[in-house]
Order: C-alpha cells, then sequence, then structure tokens
C-alpha cells in the first residue's frame, strides 16, 4: 500500500496532553521498574540506578546520533534514517555486534531536553525518520522527551528498533506514539535464548510483543516515494546451525501476524562479542544457510522481503 504522508499521531496526542501523561505514568514506573520483561523492580529513578538489569537509571545514555546510511531501503532512503544508539540492553546476546554499547553504560547521560535536540538534529539534517535503536529500557525517557520534541518541530516518524524483547504494558504507552516499529526475531527455542541471550522467555515474550505491535501500526505502508510512513517491519538474521529458528519464527509471522509483513532476513552474522565461546555460533553463516532461510519465508507465504 502507497500512502500521501500526514502529520505523525504523536502531535495530536501531545496536543491533547496524552503525551505528556504517558510520559508521567512512565517515568514513576522507573521507581521499581518493570518496564521491560526483566520485570527486575529496581530503583532507576536516580542517576546510579540500584541493582537494573540494563544498568541505566534515571536518564538515557546515547553512545551516538547520527543519519544511517545502512538501514533498510524504505528507512534510509536518500538523506538516511536518523539513528539514536542508546548504551545498555533488556538482553544480553553473547553475540552482540554492538557489546561495548549493549553490555555496558557507554557515551553520556541525556536529560529530556537533550534527547529532544538531539531529534530536533537529526530531523534538521534531513533524516526520514527518528529511529530508537535499543529502546526497550529507555521508553519512559523517550516518552519525556518527545514533548519537548514536538514543541520544538519534530514531525518525522518515529521507529522503534528493538530486540524483540519488550513488555506489552509498556508497548500500550507507545500506542498512537510509535510510527514503525521494527523488532527482531532472534531466537524461537527456549534453550537457545537462554544460552545466547540469557532470556530464555523471548520467544514467549517476541511473541506477544510482535502482536500488539501489529495491532497498534499493522501492515508496514511505504508513501509515494518508498519510504516506511506507518507499521511493521521485522527483521531475522540467520545464524548458523539453524539457530535463530527461521521456520518456526516465519510460520508465526504468516500464520498469526499477517502474510503481507515486511521482513528483512539478515545474512550478516559474524561471530562478535563473547561468541567465540560457544562452538556453534563461532562462525559465519554460509551462503547456502542463508538462501534457505529465504526459500523457508517464502515457502510459508512471506513474500515482502527487504532487498538492497
Amino acid at each position: 500500500m502507497v500512502l500521501h504522508q500526514t502529520e505523525p499521531n504523536y502531535v495530536k496526542l501531545h496536543s491533547s496532553g496524552e503525551l505528556k501523561k504517558r510520559a508521567e505514568t512512565a517515568i514513576a514506573r522507573l521507581a521499581e521498574c518493570t518496564l521491560c520483561p526483566r520485570q527486575c523492580g529496581a530503583d532507576r529513578s536516580h542517576d546510579e540506578p540500584r541493582g537494573s538489569f540494563c544498568g541505566i537509571g534515571r536518564y538515557a545514555w546515547v553512545s551516538s546520533a547520527f543519519p544511517h546510511h545502512g538501514e533498510e531501503p524504505c528507512l534510509r532512503g536518500w538523506n538516511g534514517s536518523g539513528t539514536i544508539f542508546f548504551s545498555g540492553c533488556n538482553l544480553r546476546c553473547v553475540f552482540c555486534q554492538n557489546n561495548d554499547i549493549s553490555w555496558y553504560r557507554t557515551g553520556s547521560p541525556c536529560d529530556a531536553q537533550r534527547l529532544a535536540r538531539l531529534m530536533i538534529r537529526l530531523q534538521e539534517l534531513g533524516c526520514h525518520n527518528i529511529n530508537f535503536v535499543t529502546p526497550s529500557h529507555v521508553v519512559a525517557q523517550i516518552l519525556e522527551a518527545l514533548p519537548i520534541a514536538v514543541e520544538e518541530g519534530l514531525r518525522i516518524p518515529l521507529v522503534y528498533n528493538s530486540g524483540g524483547y519488550d513488555s506489552v504494558e509498556t508497548l500500550h504507552l507507545l500506542d498512537g506514539v510509535i510510527d514503525i516499529y521494527m523488532p527482531d526475531i532472534k531466537f524461537t527455542d527456549p534453550a537457545v535464548a537462554e544460552r545466547f541471550a540469557h532470556a530464555p522467555d523471548y520467544w514467549e515474550v517476541c511473541q506477544a510483543a510482535i502482536r500488539e505491535m501489529h495491532r497498534q501500526v499493522g501492515d508496514l505502508i511505504l508513501d509515494e516515494r518508498g519510504l516506511a510512513v506507518r507499521g511493521l517491519l521485522v527483521r531475522h538474521l540467520v545464524m548458523p546451525n539453524g539457530l535463530a529458528g527461521t521456520e518456526k519464527a516465519m510460520r508465526f509471522l504468516a500464520e498469526e501476524i499477517s502474510p503481507h509483513t515486511y521482513v528483512n532476513i539478515m545474512a550478516q552474522y559474524r561471530p562478535e562479542g563473547r561468541a567465540w565461546d560457544f562452538p556453534e555460533i563461532a562462525r559465519r553463516c554460509t551462503p547456502q544457510e542463508y538462501q534457505e532461510a529465504v526459500a523457508i519465508a517464502r515457502r510459508l507465504g512471506i513474500y515482502r522481503l527487504c532487498r538492497d
């Protein structure tokens, strides 16, 4: 479907005061944090978090913010996707390519004013969207910054670029705020998820999250220029030895979400971080493994596959 771009819905939520109310709700939950599926109950209301899994306290930490030209074509367009990379994560993927960011608190803390200013700056640079990378643990901070950014003129789509380990209750706070959801489907086997991400409930959580994301935004919609405006885009990284569970993942999308789901089956797995300690993932994927994953998706009815 092609759609002429209109003003994002989050602007209307701000005008009604709803955006501020949701921010206040989310910020209040930091005191005994239940914002992500870890449900750790840590006190994140201070600069130094007390026992939080993600390691992030009252303020989000931003590692970098820039126009990204390596995202999917419908996101990067010609001016880039305005990525904001958050430090910390609610997963512990041993093979993470951004291990220095996700496992540790790197970069610098951003209060609401500074985070809003980053969004505005990326819009001024001509970026087609604001792409929140690894946002699951900083939803409260994003919501707090958005009213300021809207007041300063933010009007481009918002992308929620997550590992797929998201709380449905927290996603409810983002209903009408996020334009484009871009979750991963990393694993479908609980034992694999526990071994490589310390999250045995990953697949159960991920399915519920994707159902809620799709309920909110539907299938991916492009404008007349081929840019994503609204909808769901799923990433699936092919791993060695079939460990990502591609068939179960694609069947879920085709049968329980929508056969029109836009999917990026990614071939760029390489051993990073601590992957060398795990023999079954201590190598790149073969071309055959990737082609088999694509063939599975097509056989199950997933036809909107990302192509550079």
